[in-house]
């Protein structure tokens, strides 16, 4: 599911960026410069909403960023994800499949040395 909620950007003296999501709790994070903490953003939310996601919970409205009090050098930004494309990333577990094949591949295959039921076959030219 694609989704996009606002966040909070506050520079601290250090030269970090830290970051949180005022609709989510807990959903928080920080970076060494912005670019980092938009990356470092996207990662806790889509961790964030992809755990929320695998509870079965509602996700929450986001707030509209012209409703967020800002202070100081604070501002936002609207973070977009993608927890279909984080799930395919980090869910790539192995599963055992049966399937059929022709019998001329499995004769090539057999000749080769290939072994189609290994989890680690990989087939080079």
């Amino acid at each position: 599911m694609k989704y996009a909620y606002p966040a909070v950007f506050t520079p601290e003296e250090n030269g970090i960026v830290s970051v949180h999501f005022p609709d989510l709790q807990d959903c928080y994070t920080s970076g060494d410069d912005i670019p980092n903490a938009i990356y470092m953003a996207q990662d806790v939310l889509n961790l964030t909403l992809y755990d929320l996601e695998q509870d079965k919970q509602l996700m929450p409205k986001a707030i509209k960023p012209q409703n967020i009090n800002t202070t100081g050098e604070q501002f936002t930004s609207v973070i977009a994800v993608d927890t279909e494309i984080y799930r395919r990333f980090y869910e790539n577990k192995a599963i055992r499949k049966t399937l059929t094949i022709p019998m001329w591949l499995n004769e090539q295959a057999e000749r080769e040395n290939i072994n189609l039921s290994s989890p680690t076959t990989s087939i080079k030219r």
